[in-house]
């Protein structure tokens, strides 16, 4: 591309680009913006063009019928008036999330952008404003949420065959990793060039790693981020899930967030640390001054158990979702039972000081869109606090048997979540309705299909 069409980093509003950016261009020219949007996957849509050709207070448009589709990309028909209208949402550039794509041929920026409509309100169903939803309940009480949440995937060799098992990947040994490694330096090591390309692109877009350990999958690995804004860590979130990816296909292999990718192997999370501090004095509203828990904290535990149940298809989000947390075992609770550093139970309290007393909600698949993941538990946890809900006893065992246990099914969890107006009144009815529309489409289009499993045992035996 001609020089002429680029914008050098010295001009105009490429001023003001966040260090780590400029860092990453060192003295080369911009060559294309990326105005990109979390859809309610939670993967990135949107348009690129030529850097002369952006500017940060112009407004970009795409339909909205983007919100309409299934995970295999089918348009569901939804009971909204004029639906197939296809009007327009706008597109806000938020210059806060700028950030390089490192991974591009040529010097390339990334920006998140707002959505509203054409009358200029927020747009109920982007996930991003569903989130900004929540922390808002959060902020007209004079708290603000901290989170943390966990990156589980899996490296995997490229799966061209959709009707072939996914495996590992080769790794430096030549031979295919092994499970059960947990916390093996040297099973990380065995993708090293992955993980230093992980640390590139991290580093130029400023996103900041806490820990990198391996995971008890074949090829699992799981970053842990630093604690912080919910809404800048969903963003961390979603920029990292295309950083691995991207990571991963430069080295010649697959990265996968799906929730269960490997029939004996463990799934894969999203653990999310949850605390609640006063805006006013900052200190953890979970922690009384003479370090004991406190009753807010109890009740966004009450509320956790009694809400989540009811939203578990914005946590397990797919058919696949429900073959992680429906096998019992320790990295996969199937429950909402509570307890003090213990991981058979879906919620933990992990240990702490006093000023670090947080909640730990390990039910989130990976497979989860992460806005719509942290909007839900946090709303859950206010749910409590507002309607003081006392929590269950706390477990003092291990927990493998339950009368509370998870929905074990995409249909069942959206039969209970179709009920659930609390939580449909705090995310936003508008979002919740089609959130629920888009997944009974999707559990009746999976219901159609005919799995490899049936053709083998079937085709020939019954």
């Amino acid at each position: 591309m001609s020089k002429i069409r680029k914008i050098k980093k010295t001009e105009s509003w490429a001023d003001s680009l966040p260090t780590a950016f400029l860092e990453y261009l060192d003295g080369r020219s911009i060559d294309e913006v990326e105005c990109i949007i979390p859809d309610l996957v939670g993967t990135s849509r949107g348009k690129a063009m030529p850097a002369y050709k952006f500017k940060p207070d112009e407004i970009f448009y795409l339909p909205i019928s983007l919100f309409y589709q299934t995970i295999s990309g089918e348009f569901v028909d939804m009971e909204i008036e004029n639906q197939w209208l296809e009007k327009d949402i706008i597109l806000v550039p938020d210059m806060n999330t700028a950030s390089a794509a490192p991974w591009a041929g040529e010097p390339t920026l990334q920006i998140i952008c707002d959505m509203k409509t054409r009358e200029g309100a927020d747009l109920e169903v982007a996930p991003r404003n569903v989130l900004r939803r929540v922390l808002k309940l959060y902020d007209e009480l004079g708290l603000k949420p901290v989170v943390a949440p966990e990156i589980e995937f899996y490296l995997a060799k490229p799966n061209v065959d959709p009707n072939e098992p996914i495996e590992p990947p080769i790794g430096r040994t030549g031979r295919k990793s092994a499970g059960r490694q947990v916390f093996s330096m040297s099973a990380v090591d065995e993708y090293g060039p992955v993980i230093d390309t992980i640390y590139d692109f991290a580093e130029a877009q400023g996103l900041q790693i806490d820990t990198v350990i391996q995971e008890g999958g074949a090829g699992q690995i799981e970053i842990n981020l630093q604690h912080g804004d919910p809404l800048l860590l969903a963003d961390q979130v979603f920029y990292f899930k295309r950083t691995i990816r991207e990571a991963a296909l430069l080295n010649g292999i697959f990265a996968t967030f799906m929730a269960k990718p490997m029939r004996d192997e463990p799934g894969s999370a999203m653990h999310l640390h949850q605390s609640i501090v006063d805006k006013e004095t900052g200190k953890n509203i979970f922690s009384n001054e003479d370090g004991s828990a406190t009753e807010k904290f109890y009740h966004f535990i009450g509320g956790s158990q009694k809400y989540l149940m009811q939203s578990v298809p914005l946590l397990a989000p797919y058919i696949n979702s429900y073959r992680r947390i429906t096998v019992e075992g320790q990295s996969a609770p199937a429950n909402l039972e509570w307890a003090a550093d213990n991981r058979t139970t879906g919620l933990r309290v992990p240990h702490s000081s006093p000023e670090g007393r947080r909640l730990e909600n390990r039910v989130i698949g990976m497979d989860c869109n992460p806005y719509l993941a942290i909007a839900t538990s946090l709303a859950c946890g206010l749910l409590g606090m507002k309607n003081k809900i006392e929590p269950r006893a706390e477990a003092r065992n291990e927990v493998w048997e339950t009368d509370d246990r998870l929905p074990p099914s995409l249909n069942a969890a959206l039969d209970i979540f179709a009920d659930a107006k609390e939580v449909w009144e705090i995310l936003g009815p508008e979002f919740c309705q089609l959130y629920l529309d888009i997944k009974l489409a999707e559990n009746e289009e999976y219901q159609r299909e005919i799995s490899p499993w049936e053709r083998q045992h079937l085709l020939l035996n019954v």
